[in-house]
């Protein structure tokens, strides 16, 4: 056995300086990568603006609560629609054509974008419907319409609703 020649082994090589290094900056990496690709995304996708002025909207609010309250116990139901092409709303007052609304107008918007909003004002055409040709593009909406007779405001609503089909 003498002649045998026996192979020393190195010692293994643990957990070094140079490897806690490298998961230092991996981790820290992967946390400012997704950091910033956040941030990119939401300021490409909403402005950030709520209300122009949250003072001013805070002190509005008991009125705003009031006029719903009373629009509520007015007996007044309003359905809307949309589509690609059309934009339909049908109001009634206890099962019955709403006759006395003479306008709506309504402001289409995006949950969180303004660059797309529109106005437009649907013409009469029959006792409570509504109707206007106006193509809506595919996504979610908030329609907030507003029912007019004479001067008077006597119908208010907001409905959130999706347009089928795929966004551009």
């Amino acid at each position: 056995m003498s002649g045998m020649i026996t192979k020393q082994r190195s010692p293994l090589r643990g957990f070094t300086g140079w490897h806690m290094v490298a998961v230092m900056s991996l981790f820290f990496g992967t946390i400012i990568s997704i950091n910033g690709m956040m941030a990119w995304n939401a300021s490409r996708s909403w402005s950030g603006l709520v209300v122009p002025n949250a003072y001013v909207a805070s002190q509005q609010f008991n009125g705003k609560v009031a006029e719903a309250r009373h629009f509520a116990a007015s007996g007044i139901e309003g359905r809307f629609s949309a589509t690609a092409g059309e934009v339909r709303y049908i109001l009634v007052r206890n099962g019955k054509p709403l006759s006395a609304a003479g306008r709506v107008l309504a402001v289409l918007r995006r949950p969180v974008e303004e660059h797309e909003d529109l106005e437009i004002e649907l013409a009469r055409e029959a006792d409570g419907v509504f109707i206007a040709s106006r193509g809506v593009k595919p996504g979610q909406w908030i329609a907030d319409l507003k029912v007019i007779a004479g001067e008077a405001t006597v119908y208010r609503q907001a409905v959130r609703f999706v347009v089928a089909g795929e966004r551009e």
